[in-house]
Parts: structure tokens; sequence; C-alpha cells
């Protein structure tokens, strides 16, 4: 068996709806390192409010595992699938969930966002500009939502909040 097949790299789990804490206590019980970000929230009840922790991506836990004990992670009840292309399992990069764990270690507040990245078609859903839509740049760490005219080739910028877009 080649060095690959031995070598654990980090995979992102697709599980059941509201199947993540369950996914990481079964892997967990079996010996196989799992990583479940999350994020406290506050919840309303009829009767009272208290503090949850759910995860920080909805539908997703990670696992560390070499490519022999794929099958004993797909077989986790709530699993659905080891995400990537194909029939393949594609690994995540260390340095990825390295910089997630130092995250959920620091006391910054932190919260799910959408992924959004430059050339992106994204829609305004907040402020003046609702409904809008257009590609998504960056200017000197600011974000900025450039809308063209194709037909006479011209554009303009307009500084805006990611947090006021999402992509369509």
């Amino acid at each position: 068996m080649n060095e690959f097949m031995r070598t654990p790299r980090w995979y992102a789990l697709r599980t059941k709806s509201r199947h993540e804490k369950l996914v990481r206590d079964q892997l967990d019980k079996q010996g196989i390192e799992p990583l479940l970000p999350t994020v406290k929230r506050r919840s309303q009840w009829k009767d009272r409010r208290k503090e949850i922790e759910v995860p920080l991506f909805s539908g997703y836990c990670f696992v560390r595992f070499a490519q022999e004990e794929k099958l004993p992670v797909q077989k986790v009840s709530g699993v659905i699938e080891i995400v990537g292309s194909g029939s393949q399992p594609e690994p995540i990069p260390d340095e990825e969930i390295e910089a997630l764990k130092t995250l959920m270690t620091s006391v910054l507040p932190y919260d799910p966002h959408p992924y959004l990245h430059e050339g992106m078609m994204v829609e305004v859903i907040r402020g003046p500009l609702r409904g809008v839509h257009g590609i998504l740049l960056r200017k000197e760490k600011r974000h900025r939502l450039v809308l063209g005219v194709r037909l006479i080739q011209q554009a303009v910028a307009v500084e805006i909040d990611a947090n006021d877009v999402v992509s369509v």
C-alpha cells in the first residue's frame, strides 16, 4: 500500500440535517479525529431564552483520516458523503483547518459568512442598492460592487459592505 493511502488528511463530510454533533461523537468513539467548529447562539422559546452551541457550517463536519479508513467514515450514521470531485474525496489543505482551529480557540467573536470571491456575480440584499446585481471586487481591502453596461463596455464601482451581498 502506498504512502498516500496511509497519510491522514482532512476531509469535509456532508451530514444529514442536524446530525453534525452526532457524526462528530460517533467518529470520536471510533478513534477517528473529527473537527466540528461551533458558534454560540441565543435561542428564544416562548417561555425562556438559552444560549446554545450550533455548528458553524450547517450540514458539515470535518474529519481526519487515511484513505484506507474511508469505508468506516462513510458508514457513520448521519454521513451523507465525503465531499470531493466525482467519486474521489478531496482533501482540505491543512492550513485551512489550522486557521479554523486558531479562530475557535481565540476570544474573537465569529459568525458564518457567505463564501464570496472576487469576480463573483452578486445581488445586493440590503441598503439603497437592494436588488441590484453586479460583480464583487476588492480595492485596498474594501469590497466594491461593479455595475456594468455590457453593450457599451463601461462600468462603475461602488463601495459596499460584503454582508450586504449574496452570490447569484
